[in-house]
């Protein structure tokens, strides 16, 4: 497969498509910043390949070869960048466009041997499930930060947004995976959330909120 093949599948998976329902050439092409005409060409020469399903006007959905091989990528994506934090010193805002490159690698000794280094780990810097070299992950139980209710309080496992501007907000205001959350008040107004970690209080957006995901203790 070439780099561009790979991330239409990969892209495809991450909208849905490894699932019944099918997902539009406007979509995918929105996702890439591409032209719909664009897409449609490249999922014709992926259902050639048996990589997924293309129904003229409706859309596309990965087939099992598809799946598999979007999960194989994604595998290698996550396991570069817990290889680039834990082993590099990379900070989490710098390894999703390394990553990016070095997920298109063909070598399957190299990720199993990375994965064997790292010690077969489960979740990537970002809190996202790693898939086993058999394809299957584990993921967790969370909700947004947002949709809690005054009083509870949750441990943070991972962001919706992993956009470098938002991981350099969190470092910024000292959010980090694993942190202990309690929401204190919430404005009517905005749905803006007062918040504690450990000794610090702070008021942070309804943005910021729906983009932090908790698993919420019991």
């Amino acid at each position: 497969m070439t780099r561009a093949e790979e991330n239409y599948i990969k892209t495809i998976f991450h909208l849905g498509g490894n699932r019944s329902q099918l997902i539009s050439t406007n979509a995918i092409a929105e996702q890439m910043q591409t032209k719909p005409s664009s897409v449609t060409d490249m999922a014709k020469k992926l259902a050639e390949k048996n990589l997924l399903n293309y129904i003229r006007y409706q859309g596309v959905s990965l087939t099992d070869l598809g799946i598999k091989t979007a999960l194989a990528i994604i595998r290698k994506h996550r396991l570069w960048e817990v290889f680039l934090v834990k082993k590099l010193d990379f900070t989490w805002d710098e390894v999703h466009e390394v990553a990016e490159q070095l997920e298109h690698i063909k070598s399957e000794k190299l990720i199993d041997k990375i994965d064997e280094l790292l010690d077969f780990p489960k979740y990537d810097p970002h809190g996202d499930p790693i898939p086993s070299k058999n394809g299957d992950f584990q993921e967790r139980d969370k909700q947004l930060l947002s949709e809690l209710n005054i009083g509870t309080q949750g441990i943070c496992v991972g962001v919706k947004d992993t956009s470098a501007t938002f991981l350099k907000f969190l470092d910024k205001n000292n959010i980090a995976l694993g942190d202990e959350i309690r929401v204190l008040e919430k404005e009517a107004f905005d749905d803006s959330l007062k918040i504690q970690i450990a000794e610090k209080q702070l008021q942070i957006s309804n943005q910021i909120a729906t983009n932090l995901y908790v698993k919420v203790d019991i």
